[in-house]
């Protein structure tokens, strides 16, 4: 068995690596309880091999992070802005402050959901003040920018009524914050 790398270019070890090791091993041992426990330990290890979907966070946000929430924040956003449906919807809830609130809520509530999936709470460096959480400040806020500016920007919006400029920009940062923070804990690397 190999324990150190001998070329300092060569690519990390993965888990693959450590089957292979583990199978080199269990062909060396001298007992057939030996051999059980290696083979044991490969089947733990297969059991406990997550493929989830959700949940792979780094100890820290950092700019890598932004990017990730910046571009799903940008897939997510690009239909709603250039569509027609997303000014409509503005528009309507607008002149309805209940809906207006339970717009921003359910985008709050959803990302907050999303978040919750990938275990962010446990991240302890990623705390803002020892209590609030980066990630659920961050997000949103990306998602809000990058909403607001491309409506702004692309004409979509009139601020000449900033009631539904903001209403149509807020329904669109709130499927932009879904999209952030799926790209921030979508497996990626």
């Amino acid at each position: 068995m190999d324990t150190e790398r001998a070329d300092p270019s060569a690519p990390e070890p993965d888990i693959e690596d450590v089957f292979e090791e583990l199978e080199e091993l269990a062909e060396l041992v001298d007992s057939p309880e030996e051999r059980e426990q290696v083979i044991e330990t490969m089947r733990t290890l297969r059991q406990s091999r997550s493929t989830r979907l959700v949940g792979r966070l780094r100890d820290t946000f950092d700019s890598r992070d932004v990017g990730e929430a910046l571009v799903g924040s940008f897939i997510f956003g690009i239909p709603m802005i250039v569509e027609g449906g997303t000014l409509e919807v503005g528009a309507f809830i607008a002149s309805r402050p209940f809906l207006l609130v339970a717009t921003a809520l359910v985008g709050l509530a959803l990302t907050y959901g999303i978040l919750h999936a990938a275990n962010f709470e446990r991240v302890a460096d990623d705390q803002l003040f020892g209590v609030v959480p980066v990630r659920l400040v961050t997000i949103p806020l990306i998602a809000a920018v990058t909403g607001f500016g491309l409506m702004t920007i692309w004409g979509r919006v009139d601020w000449a009524e900033p009631l539904v400029a903001t209403s149509q920009c807020l329904v669109t940062a709130v499927v932009m914050a879904v999209g952030a923070s799926l790209g921030d804990v979508l497996p990626g690397t």
